[in-house]
């Protein structure tokens, strides 16, 4: 294991997002907390979720997740996309890094940037209303297993996209419709069911939902099949982007 090589790598990444504070961590708070401040305004009078929780306190976690969700996705898909565009991969792929070195150091820095995202919406959303976390441990494990999934995720789609329009679009008609319809706004009990059916087999709803259980300890859904569905897809988008890094997809001529 290269650990100096691969910390070097990490290093760098987190300070090409770092350059950007306002733009990659401020924005998305800004953001998450505008929605918070409108969409709790206007219904946390008419609803309540979960027994004793508030719409507003309900809609922190979502709102939370979400930005994690995106934020991650974008950090390692647009620092690829970049650097093919820019023509300054080829002096990462000729570091002595090996594929899971890169994956570790891209992947980390996804990690931290979402973490930071989720820290400053956390924090900004206690102000509005105070959040009990009843089972720290399974929000800090739904934290990293989503930030990391989203993370791989963004790194397969840095890896095929050829040009920025083309990671517009994987991020505009996949991450966007399926972090919105995963339940950051309502219950997945309030849907006809077809639609209810159908958000089962989102695994941005087991991430949202997941997180949600570690702050009030009820959910929509059982908290081992939400750690189990996003454990299992975090693998899976993992063996897939190792094998497209191994064999160099798209990134080697």
């Amino acid at each position: 294991m290269n650990t100096y090589g691969t910390w070097t790598l990490f290093v760098k990444e987190t300070r090409r997002f770092l350059a950007v504070l306002v733009q990659t961590v401020l924005t998305p708070v800004i953001t998450a907390l505008l929605y918070l401040l409108v969409f709790g305004h206007v219904m946390d009078e008419h609803f309540e979720i979960y027994a004793g929780v508030s719409y507003t306190a309900f809609l922190i976690p979502g709102l939370i997740m979400m930005s994690v969700i995106q934020n991650a996705f974008a950090n390692t898909s647009s620092s690829i996309t970049q650097s093919k565009m820019m023509g300054n991969l080829v002096f990462v792929l000729m570091s002595p890094l090996s594929a899971f070195e890169l994956f570790i150091a891209y992947i980390a820095a996804a990690v931290l940037r979402a973490t930071l995202v989720a820290v400053g919406l956390y924090a900004v959303g206690w102000l509005i209303t105070p959040l009990p976390v009843v089972h720290p441990l399974f929000v800090l494990t739904m934290l990293v297993l989503a930030s990391a999934a989203l993370g791989v995720l963004g790194l397969i789609g840095g890896i095929i996209a050829d040009k920025f329009e083309h990671l517009s679009a994987f991020q505009n008609f996949f991450i966007m419709p399926l972090s919105f319809l995963s339940g950051v706004f309502y219950s997945i009990h309030s849907l006809p069911p077809l639609w209810r059916e159908l958000s089962h087999y989102n695994p941005f709803f087991y991430m949202i939902d997941g997180f949600r259980y570690g702050f009030f300890g009820v959910g929509d859904a059982a908290p081992w099949l939400s750690l189990l569905v996003v454990g299992g897809f975090a693998l899976a988008v993992s063996a897939l982007c190792m094998g497209m890094l191994r064999s160099g997809y798209k990134l080697r001529p």
